[in-house]
């Protein structure tokens, strides 16, 4: 299987890790710089859902011309 966290544009992968510390700072989950192996599934789960939400939140905002 091969590893699919990979960004596809190298230059924003700075602002992708904000983007993932702010999302999980929201959630109430300390992240740290790197491995965070020891997060459990809802821990890493309630990240990646918050970074989806605000994700379709810019989209839809930026499709609506707001």
């Amino acid at each position: 299987m091969s590893n699919t966290n990979n960004v596809n544009v190298p230059e924003a992968k700075a602002a992708m890790n904000r983007f993932k510390m702010e999302c999980a700072n929201e959630v109430g989950v300390t992240l740290s710089d790197g491995y965070n192996g020891n997060l459990t599934s809802a821990q890493a789960g309630s990240v990646g859902g918050q970074m989806v939400k605000k994700m379709i939140e810019a989209q839809e905002k930026q499709m609506s011309g707001k």
